[in-house]
Parts: structure tokens; C-alpha cells; sequence
């Protein structure tokens, strides 16, 4: 019998990001909700056809969203966050609230998909009573089988993995309030004709994986499977291995998908030494579906054979680690790059391509010399002085002879305060402001040839000029110089660096319509000039106040960048240090004072295992110091994070050991606050008091709550005032409406804290 593949998920955005640019037109008005949905419609059905044109048997149904797929998980059994439960469930406009905000209401918080760069909209379970409010899933499926042809696999979030991910106290309550709307959501696709429904559990693969939960989940399938009939049930994991191995592979269900490329191997030694149920099908992702390489095909086949030993052929799946939505559509479009790098690349379109190759190679064990050709391009990469910079190598041979430690934090801060004389809750912004239209327009042009490199940097210049002036007007205490030339705060250092590549269209989603395009770091990584001192000198240069140098940091570097895979993840953090480093020291010898190390990836970088979290920490936080530790004592270190759960790290960003730190605070309503009421902070520090990720512009009194609450535990002569993260994706007259806000409640509190300070 032969082998069949699968997908977990593809791409939502489209290859020219028509996904993002129909969500937004909708936004804008530009759109009807009819004409919206057609649109969306016709991208829909076109990935699936996609798939079925690359040869994939198991099609996934349900990963496509309108924002997020965990967002319309919550939606669908009616646990819509309590403000919004008056609104009607199954409308756009309540969706787009929950998940952008309102004039009238705060959005949901969101935070990062485990280790990853996407960001998930967190349900709120409150005191919400779960309901079946529409069977998505079931027109989805209905929809591909008759308009394509597509007898396809409907994809659902599980009840544990859903529940683990919400914000409330009565978890288990709702757990058992969801199971019998599960059983009718699957009911209704088995008698539609499903044949294979995908559960995603990727809570199993995580350090809370303990045999409690496995008992709960056994239950939970247990009821599941004795209502259902007459179809399969495949529970689904990814980005880790799953320790408790026989807990999984002896639940009620009819498959088990594991992820053998992110496991360290664990997966195989496990399968071989506790083998696999005869009754089950076994899912194997040994298609990399988080970086951007070309799998060793060669290789792969002979891991395919390995599980075979383990598994029959006819209770075999082939398909990626994970989903597709973390990687770009198509290397295709890539013209722009060294064909050595192109060549060796994978995106979306190519990993189906390889699940078709590997299935027929061992259905037919045919094609041997097509598997060798394709793996030479990343033999010939690797070989290339790409990847083989002597300079490069001959520091990272002298790593320890770069510092990683400075003047101790309490006489930095005596003699920061000296230089700068700030005023009691100072107020600053993280680092951007609107890229407009107009913006976009000028860099475009630049980068065609449309505009010369003087016309395009008087244009910047003019950009910072009238910024400054606003943020003067508006009173702020520190200034930014904006980053108008930068697109993307990765992708502008990827730019800068050699053994890094950016492409054009190699476009994820990172939140709603929000994409990136993450650099490609396929090289030895080289600073060969000053890559932010331009600019932020001549910001500096039209004020007396002080100006952040922004740079962002090695780890965020790092996490969101596809990373080359010759190497170890730590090897190229190193080299990233280095590069900082250089431009640190560059920005203070300009005369730059306060110089922004911005790590929001730092967070969601940790391992899913606890037990490997100590070297990630380690690593990460000595290749921060490094990248900061040769400057003066009374040069200002900041550095900010965002969207993240902070609490299991708060000694790591301590000891970082930056002057300043921001940290997002206000889509998860203060609840970090908790964390310093057990940790003394002391060092200076900003919790974010409005979401930017809204159009609301927030009223004071708001914000004067957010301060208060804050110096309820944070030292006031520590506490900076700031948005909680960049003001990029604003609008202007929004941006500054809500920072004259910001500054009015600053100045309120710090007048209060002032008097107190005198009793």
C-alpha cells in the first residue's frame, strides 16, 4: 500500500500578500463585507487548489483565517471576551473588535504562538458559557468539496490546547462545557464525509506535558471518540518532541502526528525503543516547516526508512514539522538574490514539492539521482566562502577576550543622572513613528532608481526635522529620530550586514495584517560600516534633549530571521553580538548618549523544555552584554520587549543588565506588574501604557490608573512613562493625540509623586 502525505497548514497571505492588502482595503471602507468576502473566497479556494496541483493527499481545511485561527476557534464556541459578548458573534465587526479594539473597547490581549514569531489573539473565558455559535469548519470543508473537487482535512484547535492558552480561572469547567461542542463540530464533518480530522494539541510537546494532563486527555478523547463515527481522528503536535510518548500514542484516537525535525531527536529514540500502536497511523513531519531550507532529501529518506522499521507503510503519513503559516509561499519570485543562496532555498511551494518527491521516492524507490542533484545546491552553499569568512572566524576564535560586563548599575545611574537631569517619570516612545504612505512612496522609489541617494536622504531628514518638532511640542523628555528609513527592524539590519539576505517577496504573518519578511542569514555575518549613525547624529542634532540611538539586538536578530542550519543557533548569535557591538561603540563615539538594544524576540525564543532553558538564557544574555559592555558608565543602555509572557524570565531581563527597559504591558492589563511585586527590580524601567496596536486614542484617566498601578511597586525615581511598543503601523494625527495623552498623565502623576516624595 502506498504512502500517503499531508499538510498541516499553508500560507495565508498570498505569494503577493493579497490576503493582507483585501483584510486592509476592507478595513480602509474600500470594501463591502460582500465584496470582502468573495475576495477572501477566491484566495481561499486558490491555496487549496495549490495544494491538490502539488500532488498533497491530505489537504488541510480551517487554517485559513480572516485575522487568526485561534481567534476563530474561541469565536466559534462563543468565548468571546466579556465586553464583547453583547455584540453579535458570527459578525466581522465583532470579530475585527476583539481582535484591533475600538473606539469603546480594548482589544484582546495577544501574544506569541509558542516559540514563534506569530502572534495568537488570547481567549478570555471570564464567566462565558461555551456555545456552538456557527460550524465554520463544516462550510469550509463543504465549500473545497464542492467547488474543487477536494475531499479535504478539516483542522481544529483542541480543547486542551485552547483552554491552556486562555485567560481565566475556570479551565476546567469550560473543558468539559467544550467537549460535547466538540463532538457535534466533528459529528457534523464526519457525516459530511470527512475522512481525517487533525486535532492541533501542541500543548503535549510542552514542559506542563505531565501525566495529569495526559489523564485529562484521555478522558477527553475518550468521550470524543465513543460519540463519534465514521471518520479518523489524527491528534496533532509540533515544535517539540513529546515526553510522555506512551501517555500519547495510547489515546483514543485513530493517528498521532509527531515533529521529527524540532524534537533533537527524541521522537525516533522514543518510537524505536517503545514502538507504535499497530492500531494507529503515525503523522511524521520530517519536512522542516519552520526555516527556509532545502531539506537534505538524501537524509530524509533515510529517516523515513528508519520509522518504517517501526511503523507499516499503510499506517505511514508523510508531511512537514508544522505548519506552512511560518514561512514565506514561494522562493520562485526570488530573482534578486545570489543563486547560490536562491537555489538552496525552501519556502512553502517548495516543501510540498519535496513531500511529493520524498512520498513517490519511497512508494516507488525510483528517482535516486533526482533526490542527489536536488541536495547539491545547499552542498554547494555550504562549501561557497559564503559561509566561510576568515575574519569572521578569527573573532569568533577570540570570543572571550570581548567584554561582557560594565560598571556596576548604581554608579551608572548616579552618573546618568548627572548628564541628562531628567524629570521624575520620564517620558520617551519605544523608537518609531507613522510610516505613511508617503514614506512608503519615497522608499520605493529610491530603491527603483526614481530617486537619487542625496534626494531620498534629504527626504529622511526632512521626515526626523518634523518629528523632532513634534515630539518637542509635545514635551517628551527623550526623543526618538523615528526610523523612517527603515522598513522593518530586522529586515533594516539585514540589509546592513553581510552574510544576510533579504528577499522580496519572502513575506509571514506576525499579527493580523501585520507581515514581515524575515532576513535570510545564510553566511558568516560581517558589520562592515556604521549602519544607524547617520541619521540618529543628525536627530540629535536639532535638540538639547537627549536622542535614542536604536538598534536592534542580536537575539531578536536571531529569532526573527531564518537562521542557516550549518551552524549551531549560538555560533551565529555570537557573530550578531559582534556586529552590534561595533555599531554600539559607533553611536557613542558620534556623541550618541542613550543608545536603545531593543530584544522583543528574547522572550519567545526560550525553549518549550524548562530543562533547556538555562543554556538559552545563558547564551542569550552574555551575547547582550557583549553587544553593549564597552561603553561609559554614563552612557545609557535601554533596551525593550514585547508581547510576551515576561514572568518566567524576569532574573534573565535583569540580568541583561540594561539601564532602561520597556516592557508591553497594556494588552494583558498590568498583569506583569504582579511579577515585581515579588522581584525588586532596580533598575529603570517603563511598563507600556497604551496598546498601539489600536486606532483608540486612550483617555487620561486611563493612563493616570496604568501609572499608579505601576508605582504600586516600581520605585518612582525608576519608572519611565512610554507607549508599549512602536508607533510604526499609526496613524499620525492618532500618534500624536494619544502621546499628548500620554505626556498630560505623565505630568499628573509625576506632580502627585513629587508631593508625596516631600511629605
Amino acid at each position: 500500500m502506498s504512502i500517503k502525505n499531508s499538510n498541516l497548514g499553508y500560507p495565508r497571505i498570498g505569494e503577493k500578500r493579497e490576503w493582507k492588502k483585501t483584510l486592509e482595503s476592507f478595513w480602509k471602507g474600500d470594501l463591502t463585507e460582500q465584496q470582502f468576502e468573495q475576495k477572501m473566497k477566491e484566495i481561499r479556494l486558490s491555496h487549496l487548489q495549490k495544494q491538490l496541483d502539488k500532488g498533497i493527499d491530505l489537504i488541510p481545511i480551517g487554517d485559513f483565517t480572516y485575522y487568526d485561527h485561534i481567534l476563530d476557534t474561541a469565536i466559534m464556541f462563543g468565548l468571546l471576551p466579556e465586553r464583547f459578548r453583547t455584540q453579535d458573534a458570527n459578525s466581522l465587526q465583532t470579530y475585527f473588535n476583539i481582535a484591533r479594539g475600538s473606539s469603546e473597547q480594548v482589544a484582546a490581549e495577544m501574544t506569541k504562538w509558542f516559540n514563534t514569531n506569530y502572534h495568537y489573539i488570547v481567549p478570555e473565558l471570564g464567566q462565558a458559557e461555551p456555545r456552538l455559535t456557527e460550524n465554520r469548519l463544516l462550510h469550509l470543508y463543504l465549500e473545497a468539496k464542492e467547488e474543487l473537487g477536494i475531499n479535504g482535512k478539516p483542522v481544529i484547535v483542541g480543547p486542551l490546547t485552547l483552554v491552556a492558552l486562555s485567560k481565566g480561572e475556570n479551565k476546567d469547567q469550560v473543558i468539559q462545557k467544550l467537549i460535547p461542542l466538540y463532538v457535534q463540530v466533528l459529528q457534523e464533518l464526519a457525516d459530511a464525509g470527512a475522512e481525517w480530522i487533525q486535532i492541533d494539541e501542541p500543548v503535549f510537546v510542552t514542559s506542563n506535558a505531565n501525566g495529569a494532563l495526559f489523564s485529562k486527555a484521555k478522558e477527553i478523547y475518550g468521550t470524543i471518540r465513543r460519540e463519534m463515527e465514521n471518520t479518523k481522528l489524527l491528534i496533532q503536535t509540533y515544535f517539540e518532541s513529546v515526553e510522555q510518548y506512551e501517555d500519547l500514542v495510547s489515546l483514543p484516537v485513530d493517528g498521532i502526528g509527531l515533529d521529527f525535525v524540532h524534537d533533537s531527536g527524541v521522537s525516533l529514540r522514543k518510537l524505536k525503543t517503545a514502538g507504535f500502536p499497530k492500531d494507529k497511523v503515525l503523522a511524521a513531519g520530517v519536512i522542516d516547516g519552520r526555516n527556509v531550507w532545502k531539506a537534505s532529501l538524501q537524509k530524509t529518506v533515510k529517516l523515513v526508512h528508519t520509522i518504517l522499521e517501526a511503523v507499516d507503510r499503510d499506517r505511514l503519513i508523510l508531511q512537514p514539522s508544522c505548519s506552512l503559516i511560518h514561512v514565506p509561499v514561494t522562493a520562485e519570485n526570488e530573482q534578486q538574490l545570489d543563486p547560490l543562496v536562491k537555489d538552496a532555498l525552501s519556502f512553502a511551494d517548495e516543501k510540498l514539492y519535496e513531500l511529493s518527491v520524498l512520498t513517490n521516492f519511497i512508494n516507488f524507490e525510483t528517482e535516486a539521482e533526482v533526490l542527489k542533484e536536488y541536495d547539491s545546491a545547499t552542498d554547494q552553499l555550504s562549501s561557497s566562502k559564503l559561509r566561510n569568512q576568515s575574519a569572521v572566524q578569527d573573532a569568533m576564535n577570540q570570543l572571550d577576550s570581548f567584554s561582557t560586563e560594565r560598571a556596576e548599575a548604581g554608579l551608572r545611574r548616579k552618573q546618568q543622572n548627572k548628564r541628562f537631569s531628567l524629570p521624575l517619570l520620564p517620558t520617551t516612545t519605544i523608537g518609531s513613528f507613522p510610516q505613511t504612505k508617503e514614506v512608503r512612496a519615497q522608499r520605493l522609489k529610491w530603491k527603483k532608481g526614481e530617486l537619487t541617494e542625496k534626494q531620498y536622504s534629504i527626504y529622511i531628514e526632512e521626515e526626523i526635522r518634523k518629528w523632532i518638532e513634534i515630539q518637542e511640542n509635545l514635551e517628551l523628555d527623550v526623543l526618538v529620530h523615528g526610523e523612517f528609513e527603515r522598513t522593518d527592524m530586522v529586515e533594516f539590519f539585514g540589509e546592513k550586514l553581510s552574510g544576510i539576505a533579504i528577499t522580496t517577496f519572502g513575506w509571514v504573518q506576525s499579527y493580523g495584517s501585520r507581515c514581515v519578511r524575515p532576513p535570510v542569514i545564510y553566511g558568516d555575518v560581517l558589520l562592515e560600516e556604521p549602519m544607524t549613525v547617520k541619521e540618529t547624529v543628525f536627530a540629535q542634532s536639532l535638540s538639547e534633549k537627549p536622542v535614542k540611538g536604536m538598534l536592534t539586538g542580536p537575539v531578536t536578530i536571531l529569532n526573527w530571521s531564518f537562521v542557516r542550519n550549518d551552524l549551531p543557533k549560538s555560533s551565529v548569535l555570537n557573530q550578531l553580538s559582534l556586529c552590534i557591538r561595533k555599531e554600539v561603540e559607533a553611536l557613542e563615539q558620534a556623541g550618541i548618549a542613550m543608545i536603545q538594544v531593543d530584544e522583543p524576540a528574547l522572550r519567545e525564543g526560550l525553549p518549550l523544555k524548562s530543562e533547556k532553558w538555562d543554556k538559552y538564557i545563558k547564551d542569550t544574555v552574555t551575547a547582550f552584554k557583549r553587544s553593549t559592555a564597552s561603553v561609559q558608565p554614563d552612557t545609557q543602555i535601554h533596551t525593550h520587549m514585547c508581547y510576551s509572557n515576561f514572568e518566567d524570565i524576569i532574573e534573565a531581563i535583569d540580568a541583561l543588565d540594561a539601564d532602561v527597559i520597556s516592557i508591553e504591558t497594556s494588552r494583558s492589563h498590568g498583569e506583569l506588574i504582579h511579577s515585581f511585586e515579588k522581584y525588586s527590580y532596580e533598575k529603570g524601567i517603563g511598563l507600556g501604557i497604551y496598546d498601539i496596536h489600536s486606532p483608540r486614542v486612550p483617555a487620561e484617566k486611563e493612563l493616570v490608573m496604568n501609572i499608579k498601578r505601576a508605582l504600586q511597586v516600581l520605585d518612582p525615581e525608576l519608572f519611565w512613562v512610554n507607549p508599549d511598543c512602536g508607533l510604526k503601523t499609526r496613524g499620525v494625527t492618532e500618534t500624536i493625540a494619544a502621546l499628548k495623552v500620554m505626556v498630560s498623565a505623565a505630568k499628573s502623576c509625576r506632580e502627585k509623586a513629587s508631593e508625596a516624595a516631600t511629605v
